[in-house]
Parts: structure tokens; C-alpha cells; sequence
């Protein structure tokens, strides 16, 4: 499978199945000599943009008033975030963010499902500083709506909710800056990549551990098992695929609401 760095089965020397791991997440340089951060994931990142420009830059050319199938499909995608995911959050002040949270979407879409597809068979952000790296972005996002809407005094409502008492302050402060600075560009990052994550180590658990029980030899039962590991891999792979599409609509909503907080009057 594309996702492995390492032979999964059989192991040499006889020693039997590796269960997949961290290790298989790991990948090295190659695609440029001596510079290893230039490996898969990178790739994939890359070839994600190129692919989304493309269905974008192509889907806004020649529109029709009765649409063709492809113009159908951008629209649905444009109107489902437009309208599903950024106006209601901001409400009237979506029009700024609706190009970020379209661009969001598509990123986050795209390199999910690359852990479905032959050739790619991994999920880009199942790497932790991707997620992190694109949660970080939001962070920027959502900071710099807050402080081009209320100055300085976007971080006194951030830390400082109305009406609470004075001599409360100094515990709310650090739970609001905790919780506010903190706390939401770290879960974002980390259940993107915690999804992402184990389901990938199970889709790689059913494929390479049943096609190693069917094809090695033993006792018939392991032969059995090892089928219908392998059956029962499709349901998993539709799984990941609604996990996939999930996840991103998810990292999207919370971004569009996190600006939203932002933008409020009160916190």
C-alpha cells in the first residue's frame, strides 16, 4: 500500500506479521537528493492545490444559465459552503471569509481522500504537522478578524466576558486565554489528525493482515479469516470515506464559528 515505509508482510527471518505503527507514517525524502522534508505528504499537499485550482479555475469558466453537469457539481460545493457553512456562522459579515472557507474545505477534502485512492493510500493530514500547520492558519484567521474588527480591545472581550465580577478575574483570565488562544488551535489540529490517524491504522490492519493470513500457509481457518478481512475492508473503506468528508465540513464549521466569536460584540 502506499501508506507503508516499511514491508508489512512477511517480515524476514520468519518472524511473521508486523502490525502496522507509527513507523508506517514515516516517510523519507527522494523526490529531491538530500532534502527529506520533500516526501510524500509534501507531495500529495502539493498536488492537491494543483487540483483544486484546476476544478475551480475550470468550473468558473463558460457558465451557463442551465448548467452542465460539472458547473452543477462546483455550484452545489459553492452554495453547500457559501451557504451551509459561512453564512450562517457570520451571518452578513461572511462575504471576507468565504473564499478561505471554500479554499479550506476543498484542502481539507481533497487530502482526506487521497488515503482512499491507488497511488496515494494515505490521508495527508494522518502527519500531525499538517494539521497543526493548517489549524495554526485558522488561529491567524480568526485572531486577525477579531483585531480588525475591535482594535485592541478585541483581547480585553476575549479574556474578559461581561458581567463577571472583578475579584473573579483572575481565574477567568487564563481559563478565557486558555481556552480562546490555546485550546482551539490544538483540538482542531488534533482531532484532524486523530481521525485521520486510526483510521488509516485500521484500514492497514484488515487489508495487509488479511491478505497476509490468506496467502500464507496454514491452517484453513486463517485463510477464511483472512478473506474475510478483506471483504470486510470495504465497509471499512466506505467508513473512511464518510470520516474523510466529515472531518472536513467539521474543521471547516469550526473555523467559520471561531471567526464568528471573534467578530461578536460580547464573548
Amino acid at each position: 500500500m502506499g501508506g507503508l515505509s516499511q514491508p508489512i508482510v512477511p517480515m524476514e527471518g520468519g518472524e511473521g506479521f508486523k502490525i502496522p505503527g507509527v513507523d508506517d507514517f514515516i516517510f523519507d525524502g527522494g523526490f529531491i537528493p538530500g532534502v527529506d522534508w520533500v516526501n510524500k505528504t509534501f507531495v500529495q499537499a502539493l498536488i492537491s492545490v494543483v487540483l483544486i485550482l484546476g476544478f475551480w479555475l475550470i468550473a468558473s469558466r463558460k457558465l451557463k444559465l442551465v448548467p452542465s453537469k460539472g458547473q452543477f457539481v462546483s455550484e452545489y460545493a459553492y452554495n453547500f459552503i457559501r451557504n451551509g457553512v459561512a453564512r450562517d456562522a457570520l451571518g452578513h459579515d461572511f462575504r471576507p471569509y468565504l473564499p478561505y472557507l471554500l479554499g479550506l474545505f476543498s484542502f481539507l477534502l481533497v487530502n482526506n481522500l487521497f488515503g482512499l485512492f491507488p497511488l496515494f493510500m494515505f490521508p495527508t493530514f494522518s502527519n500531525i504537522g499538517y494539521a497543526w500547520g493548517l489549524a495554526f492558519l485558522s488561529w491567524i484567521i480568526y485572531i486577525a478578524a477579531g483585531i480588525k474588527r475591535h482594535g485592541g480591545g478585541y483581547f480585553k472581550n476575549s479574556l474578559v466576558p461581561a458581567g463577571v465580577p472583578g475579584w473573579l478575574l483572575p481565574v477567568i483570565i487564563p481559563i478565557e486565554f486558555l481556552s480562546n488562544f490555546i485550546i482551539r488551535p490544538l483540538t482542531l489540529g488534533l482531532r484532524l489528525f486523530g481521525n485521520l490517524f486510526a483510521g488509516h491504522v485500521v484500514v492497514l490492519v484488515f487489508v495487509t493482515g488479511g491478505w497476509y493470513l490468506l496467502t500464507e500457509v496454514g491452517p484453513l481457518v486463517n485463510h477464511v479469516a483472512g478473506g474475510v478481512a478483506l471483504i470486510f475492508s470495504f465497509a471499512i473503506f466506505a467508513l473512511e470515506l464518510l470520516v474523510a468528508s466529515l472531518q472536513a465540513y467539521i474543521f471547516t464549521v469550526l473555523t467559520a464559528q471561531y471567526v464568528a466569536s471573534s467578530l461578536a460584540e460580547d464573548h
